[in-house]
């Protein structure tokens, strides 16, 4: 598989066919991709607000090229049409929010219109993508070393290790200021930084974490007895009360980009897809967007 090991910064359906067998690099159908994505990250595992799945697409149709990206950007949308790919996966929903028109006038009509024309199907994998073993949250509680990782919030119709973050070990405790460092070496270069609420040198050896927004999951965090919970789109008055009910300053806060914190999935995630569709006997190129799709360009800070 292709793909880039950071992104730019902004600085620098139809009835589905039968699905025949498989030849030896053959060439899959969109139904096929389909589902593959459904045994990698099953839909019953998608939040009941969520909008997951085909979006854009004849299952009919071949797939040679699949790219992965976050959002389902105007930016997003060129590149994965530039590089002529025919299914592009993205982890957040273009139609999240119902609309009354697919008017060219309005810029997500505009990019179902430029798919389709274009060629190229779209599919979400979101909360799916979050629940599923090898989600979000388990690459990032890889990416931080930790051990002994289960579920923050399990979930209702899944197996014992899927569900809503992640919770873990660090091997070693470590004080929340070099805690910090560490995940912020981690992730994409983004403008907004990382946040971090707590004493700088207070020791951290629990760490909760969730990727995408994650204060709705406070109670959990508590529960758990973490002493550090990583997160983004921290909101003030949630993290307020987190702060002012803390026991001994604990659970610290780390908020980081929303982007940042699932763009680390897209790899793991396009390495997946292209090994189940391998051992099925298909062919198909799959690639990592290079995109820094963070919605923000620059910030002001005290001596900035």
């Amino acid at each position: 598989m292709n793909d880039d090991e950071q992104p730019e910064t902004k600085q620098d359906a139809e009835d589905t066919s039968s699905e025949p067998a498989p030849d030896a690099g053959g060439t899959p159908i969109l139904g096929d991709v389909l589902l593959a994505i459904e045994e990698l990250w099953p839909e019953s595992l998608s939040e009941p607000w969520d909008a997951v799945g085909p979006v854009v697409g004849r299952p009919s149709a071949e797939v040679k090229r699949i790219l992965f990206a976050v959002d389902p950007t105007a930016e997003v949308i060129a590149e994965a049409l530039a590089w002529d790919a025919d299914l592009l996966v993205t982890h957040h929903p273009l139609l999240l929010k119902p609309v009354n028109s697919v008017a060219t006038s309005n810029f997500k009509g505009d990019a179902i219109h430029r798919l389709i024309e274009g060629g190229c199907a779209l599919v979400t994998v979101h909360t799916n993508g979050d629940s599923a073993v090898g989600g979000v949250s388990d690459v990032l509680a890889d990416a931080m070393g930790l051990r002994d990782v289960r579920p923050l919030a399990a979930a209702e119709n899944g197996l014992p290790e899927e569900g809503i973050g992640r919770v873990g070990e660090l091997a070693d405790g470590t004080t929340l200021g070099e805690f910090a460092a560490v995940v912020f070496s981690m992730l994409p270069a983004v403008a907004g930084g990382v946040k971090v609420a707590g004493d700088k040198d207070g020791i951290v050896r629990t760490v909760a974490v969730c990727g995408g927004a994650g204060d709705s999951l406070f109670d959990a965090v508590r529960a758990a007895q973490a002493d550090v919970y990583v997160t983004a789109d921290l909101r003030h008055h949630p993290a307020s009360e987190v702060r002012e009910g803390a026991v001994d300053g604990r659970p610290y806060l780390i908020d980081v980009s929303h982007f940042g914190s699932e763009w680390l999935w897209l790899t793991p995630a396009a390495d997946a897809l292209d090994n189940v569709l391998t051992d099925q006997g298909y062919n198909v190129e799959v690639s990592v967007s290079g995109i820094n799709t963070d919605p923000w360009d620059f910030v002001l800070t005290p001596g900035s």
